[in-house]
């Protein structure tokens, strides 16, 4: 879980206010309840990370606050610790439905995984936590609100679908949390997100976190914040510290063959592969499986209960290799994975950092692995271009400009063809905000099952 990583890590660049927050080395000095601190003790979380520091006075003064930090950075505990201790001082119950706190998250297992880390946080307290998200029974969901809740974590489509239901209020919020909020607008719920602004409160404190910050978080932070501080932390773009990273130069047909050597190297090693789309992305861990390796798989068209299954697998070391697409692994944080594979890059250049970010968790050192062949060539220039660094070669020759664009010519009228061939859709070509609301086509990038 995020809120773990609270060890003492590299200051990163702080602005304003946050530069003073590095001479506050303990969550006591940060103001925090003696009841959260004890708490943080037990989960042995001493030292803050530049995040909290920054983040973390100023929020409990009521301040709105716009983070950018890399994932792994300690964010969660960054925003939930001041909320939760202002919402200690709250005497009487919520109100039937509703929720004093919401934070929204972009996909399933960020949610979950940050229901998990609050509910560690408020043991000792009175306070309430549950989690709404897509892929889950709604109707159990809609059960669990009936008496309210103190803070709430949901998906955006989810929430949508228990509001219109009647089943959940959020016009007594009190706290509005964005996290992952670039993912979210990756994800195109940003008329989502500004529907919910208009039902929250005028009268709240907002936070919005992001890793990156493209002129929509600009925009999004206008609408949604009153005179915030900004705290940033890790540059946008720079990849983890501790992460080494290489590129195999292969043709798309060699691919398989060279995952499968590279992960036969060591079979002991908690690898997480990514893949682009759903489909490719179950492909891949048949054959896995087939090359007996264990295996399993996370993307959009797998049911909670399946995700969550495969995920506490992979985190026990029963199941070795992982394999994903970029919206079902975003916020995963399991310390034991050692590798991290790219068989197929991503069409979004910044979704290269967030995936390495897997690795290297809590202090630990980890390796970033990725299969380019000549078609992903503007790719893999557009992540050089980000990190501002040329990615060293571990196997393969670099493809001359005049091969590459002739592979993706290549590559995109076989795709042209492929699509031809499957004739038109017929599987309705809506995607609703709510889980399983449509299925994209074969092949299409994942972004379903929000």
């Amino acid at each position: 879980m995020e809120g773990a990583d609270g060890a003492c890590q590299p200051a990163g660049h702080l602005l304003g206010r946050a530069r003073k927050a590095m001479t506050l080395t303990t969550f006591e000095s940060l103001g925090l309840h003696p009841v959260l601190c004890r708490t943080l003790a037990k989960l042995e979380l001493v030292t803050p990370t530049p995040i909290q520091a920054g983040a973390i006075p100023a929020l409990l003064e009521g301040r709105d606050l716009m983070g950018l930090a890399q994932t792994g950075t300690g964010k969660t505990a960054a925003f939930a610790l001041p909320v939760i201790q202002q919402l200690m001082a709250i005497g009487l119950p919520p109100s039937a439905r509703s929720a004093r706190a919401l934070i929204l998250a972009p996909t399933r297992e960020l949610a979950s995984q940050i229901a998990v880390t609050l509910r560690n946080y408020v043991r000792e307290t009175h306070l309430k936590v549950q989690v709404v998200v897509g892929g889950a029974s709604i109707g159990m969901q809609a059960k669990k609100m009936e008496r309210g809740t103190d803070i709430l974590v949901a998906t955006p489509g989810r929430l949508i679908d228990l509001i219109e239901r009647k089943a959940v209020r959020i016009d007594e919020v009190r706290y509005l949390v964005l996290d992952e909020a670039d993912q979210m607008l990756d994800l195109g719920f940003i008329h989502v997100l500004r529907r919910i602004a208009k039902m929250v409160p005028a009268d709240r404190q907002t936070l919005l976190f992001s890793a990156t910050m493209p002129a929509l978080i600009s925009q999004l932070a206008t609408a949604f914040l009153r005179n915030p501080l900004r705290v940033e932390v890790t540059p946008p773009g720079r990849t983890a510290d501790r992460v080494t990273q290489h590129v195999h130069f292969v043709s798309q047909r060699e691919k398989l063959e060279r995952i499968v050597s590279l992960l036969s190297a060591d079979t002991e090693h908690l690898s997480l592969v990514f893949a682009r789309t759903k489909h490719g992305c179950e492909r891949l861990m048949t054959q896995l499986v087939a090359a007996g390796f264990k295996a399993e798989s996370i993307h959009g068209n797998k049911s909670q209960g399946q995700r969550e299954r495969a995920i506490a697998g992979f985190r026990s070391g029963e199941t070795r290799v992982l394999v994903a697409t970029d919206v079902a692994a975003r916020g995963i944080d399991i310390p034991g994975v050692t590798h991290v594979y790219n068989f197929e890059l991503p069409d979004v250049a910044d979704n290269y950092v967030h995936r390495i970010g897997r690795t290297a968790r809590a202090g630990k050192a980890g390796a970033a692995v990725t299969l380019c062949s000549p078609h992903e060539m503007h790719l893999l220039s557009a992540i050089e271009k980000l990190t501002n660094q040329q990615m060293p070669i571990a196997g393969g020759t670099r493809p001359s400009y005049s091969e590459s664009r002739s592979a993706r010519a290549e590559e995109d009228g076989r795709q042209a063809a492929a699509r031809q061939n499957r004739g038109p859709r017929r599987d309705g070509a809506g995607h609703g905000h709510g889980a399983g609301a449509g299925r994209p086509a074969r092949g299409k990038p994942d972004g379903a099952g929000k």
